[in-house]
């Protein structure tokens, strides 16, 4: 088995299924290691990837690269796109990978005999070469590596919630620590109108 089909098997048992946004996963993953000239899956921390959306794509350049949300060498900038950006964090590179613009008429043409579109993806994603595939560019991040990766073990408790915060994502403001949601910056609102959770728990 080449290391191409063990982590095609892989993504896909991750994943339930195979699918053409995983191939295109996995062998970005596997580009940009050849590329940066660092081993993957990684057993380090070295390669810091930011993934463009999340789903099946994100599986396929998990398992590629060993970047994870649980080693926080994976970060979601959700932008909607399959691409990526892979940052060498010993030599301060970095890349952005993303498939040709024409790479669905290039898969119909490298396999038209398949029965659908989706089928044609699925299997020329796995042989068509790779700069038939991608478009890679060198580029600068505009947000600090440092700042995301932080410094293990800072942790403080907001002045207002009482909440730990990890990683140095408190703001200070007139020497208070406060958590985002705090500042307002809050993706969630305390529910009114509904039953009281005790009443929702009782239900499990």
């Amino acid at each position: 088995m080449t290391q191409l089909e063990a982590l095609l098997q892989a993504s896909a048992v991750l994943h339930i299924h195979l699918c053409p946004r995983q191939i295109l996963g996995v062998r970005m993953g596997m580009y940009a290691a050849e590329i940066l000239r660092i081993e993957c899956p990684q057993t380090q921390k070295r390669l810091f990837t930011f993934v463009e959306t999340d789903g099946c794509f994100a599986d396929g350049i998990s398992v590629a690269t060993g970047c994870t949300l649980g080693h926080r060498t994976l970060r979601l900038m959700d932008y909607g796109k399959v691409a990526a950006t892979f940052v060498d964090t010993d030599a301060e590179q970095s890349i952005r990978i993303r498939p040709r613009l024409d790479v669905r008429s290039r898969a119909a043409l490298c396999k038209p005999d398949e029965r659908s579109r989706w089928h044609s993806q699925l299997e020329a994603y796995q042989v068509m070469p790779l700069d038939e595939l991608f478009e890679v560019e060198a580029v600068f991040l505009s947000i600090s590596i440092e700042d995301i990766i932080s410094r293990p073990g800072v942790r403080v408790n907001c002045s207002i919630c009482g909440e730990e915060i990890l990683n140095e994502r408190e703001s200070i403001i007139e020497g208070s620590m406060l958590c985002r949601a705090c500042t307002g910056d809050v993706y969630y609102h305390a529910a009114t109108g509904y039953p009281p959770m005790s009443k929702l728990i009782s239900k499990f």
